[in-house]
């Protein structure tokens, strides 16, 4: 197992790059009325398609005023990209006018929605030149100095996004420990300014990430976006902290971003990006 000393250190050696997952997290609502010719059940549903397409116009309309890249084809394909999205449902409020409900009465949803473009049109996008344009969508990075490293190694790994985020890093270890190295006991803020690499660990971080058994399959899982993100469950482990969330519900959760409205939209661009680790011995 990794071991928690003075620092932290991790097991790691080979590290492949993945390409990110890009979505925006909005708000919006939907409803329906019940009608002699729509169930209760059909009713409810009719709501939810309502809310996500409304979520899904909302982001639309955000990516474009957002995306303003020179390149004109550019644009129109992160638009297009957008605009044949899927909708995932983070969190749902509901309430019908009257319980049990009788015809005439309408159903009202709010929902905090995921919006996930169409991953073939973004994986082509993240290719293009401007990409890093702080006028782009949200990308960010996670990379190391090398992909292979001898037993004892120490690790540095660099963080850089097109423009301003927030972000919450991850470590799964191969036993399944999940910890968060950033931020962490001695590195709390976790605002980072685009165009700008960051170094991990740096500053005043109080851990090293140093290669040491077990081997196995191991990865980081950055989250990141333009609004805070939402809470997960934590104990601090020295240096760092101990995810106490399940990773299946970590993502979810740090999903619940704060939305704050800009103009008459309220979405946040959001980024899943994971690096996978495979450890090795480095005496053979």
């Amino acid at each position: 197992m990794s071991k928690f000393i003075t620092g932290l250190i991790l097991s790691l050696i080979f590290v492949s790059y993945l390409y990110g997952a890009q979505s925006t997290i909005t708000e919006s609502e939907g409803y329906a009325c019940m009608g002699e010719d729509r169930t209760k059940r059909q009713t409810e549903e009719t709501a939810l398609q309502d809310a996500k397409r409304k979520a899904i116009e909302q982001v639309s309309t955000y990516i474009q005023s957002e995306t303003q890249v020179k390149d004109f084809e550019l644009q129109k394909d992160i638009v297009n990209a957008y605009a044949n999205a899927k909708v995932r449902v983070i969190s749902a409020q509901a309430k019908w006018d009257s319980e049990p409900p009788k015809v005439g009465d309408c159903y009202r949803i709010k929902i905090k929605a995921e919006v996930i473009p169409d991953e073939e049109a973004m994986k082509r996008i993240s290719q293009a030149k401007e990409i890093d344009d702080p006028l782009a969508p949200l990308k960010v990075r996670l990379w190391t100095e090398k992909k292979e490293y001898k037993a004892g190694e120490r690790i540095k790994l660099y963080l850089k996004g097109n423009k301003p985020f927030y972000a919450r890093v991850l470590y799964r270890q191969a036993d399944g420990t999940v910890v968060q190295i950033l931020p962490n006991p001695y590195r709390k803020d976790n605002y980072f300014q685009g165009g700008v690499v960051y170094e991990i660990p740096s500053g005043p971080d109080r851990f090293e990430l140093e290669t040491t058994p077990p081997f196995g399959e191991e990865s980081f899982i950055v989250y990141a976006s333009t609004g805070e993100l939402g809470n997960i469950e934590l104990e601090e482990t020295g240096s760092v902290y101990k995810v106490r969330t399940s990773l299946n519900d970590a993502g979810d959760k740090t999903r619940g971003i704060n939305i704050v409205e800009k103009g008459r939209v309220k979405s946040a661009e959001f980024v899943e990006e994971k690096v996978n680790i495979k450890v090795q011995d480095g005496s053979r």
